[in-house]
């Protein structure tokens, strides 16, 4: 099998625009985001679009493996970092921050069945464990806490933010705050059911 050549310097520039439009495209319009939308909004022809991406679902799987890539590039250049705990923090609030700036949590859905999706979600759950384990063992997080646990808590800052009118875009950091003190040691119960495991 052949190596996957590297795009041109232009291909690459497009493919660039259009998953920056198609995220902006989809976090106004939902899934009803048009191809012809998207191709206006990036300023290219719908023939762009489709040289890249074969069809709406691999653009749509494009823009949840690139969001998943770019948190676990950071997740994997802050497991050796001296503060567990604070390399944690630093992870989930680059999480929440990317969810605030353009959430498409529902996009998940429409691609989970997708190899190169999963591939991704594992790379990004990966780092997270690790990082969750090395919070363990230096005492930062209770250590009966998973990396699943973790990932399901991710989004709870923005979701809960979001039942609040005209909130300050800021308020996602309380309720960051208010999730990273309960899974500190200090104070901690028994928790009461086992952690659940991510097919």
């Amino acid at each position: 099998m052949t190596e996957a050549r590297p795009l041109r310097a232009d291909a690459a520039r497009n493919r660039k625009l259009l998953l920056a439009a198609a995220a902006d495209e989809f976090a106004e319009r939902g899934l009803d985001a048009s191809v012809a939308d998207i191709a206006r909004r990036a300023g290219v022809g719908k023939g762009t679009v489709f040289r890249h991406f074969a069809a709406k679902d691999d653009l749509i799987a494009a823009i949840l493996i690139d969001r998943m890539e770019e948190l676990s590039t950071l997740g994997e250049g802050l497991i050796e970092a001296d503060n567990a705990g604070e390399a944690l923090r630093e992870f989930l609030t680059a999480a929440a921050r990317q969810r605030q700036e353009r959430d498409l949590s529902f996009l998940a859905e429409a691609s989970e069945s997708m190899a190169q999706v999963t591939l991704a979600r594992n790379r990004m759950l990966e780092a997270l464990d690790r990082l969750v384990d090395r919070a363990c063992e230096a005492g930062a997080i209770r250590d009966d806490i998973t990396g699943t646990d973790v990932f399901l808590l991710m989004c709870a800052p923005n979701y809960v933010a979001g039942y609040v009118p005209n909130a300050s875009p800021d308020l996602w950091r309380r309720y960051l705050a208010v999730i990273f003190d309960g899974l500190r040691p200090e104070g901690a119960h028994p928790l009461p059911a086992d952690a659940p495991r991510l097919a």
